[in-house]
């Protein structure tokens, strides 16, 4: 159970956000291997990386919350950005492809989150 050592942030807040980050961080772990399979830009190494980044950021930031580290609204707030990045990613090279809207919906819903988690511990 994570820890509120925030301001005005309430534990249902915050347990609803590491939720969406661990969604975000296996909906993008699995595009990832997808767009492998679909080569060319998908595979590429920019689209990878931010995937992967994106997926990485999320693990972090649910872990920061979880351990109730005071750095928490700091990780939320580059998770954010690195969502936002792959959501514009995905939507971009998406295509009618289910799992990358899926991903893109995903990353969406991660980063409005984030931005609250970031904006309310300020």
């Amino acid at each position: 159970m994570a820890h509120d050592h925030s301001h005005g942030m309430s534990n249902a807040e915050m347990q609803q956000c590491i939720r969406e980050c661990l969604d975000c961080y296996a909906t993008c772990t699995a595009t990832a291997a997808h767009c492998l399979t679909l080569g060319g830009e998908h595979a590429g190494v920019e689209h990878q990386t931010v995937l992967l980044d994106c997926a990485r950021i999320c693990h972090t930031s649910a872990d920061f919350m979880l351990r109730g580290s005071h750095m928490h609204a700091q990780v939320c707030a580059v998770c954010a950005e690195a969502c936002r990045a792959c959501e514009r990613a995905c939507e971009r090279l998406g295509s009618g492809d289910a799992m990358m809207k899926q991903c893109a919906e995903a990353c969406r819903r991660c980063a409005e989150s984030c931005e609250r988690m970031a904006s309310m511990a300020t």
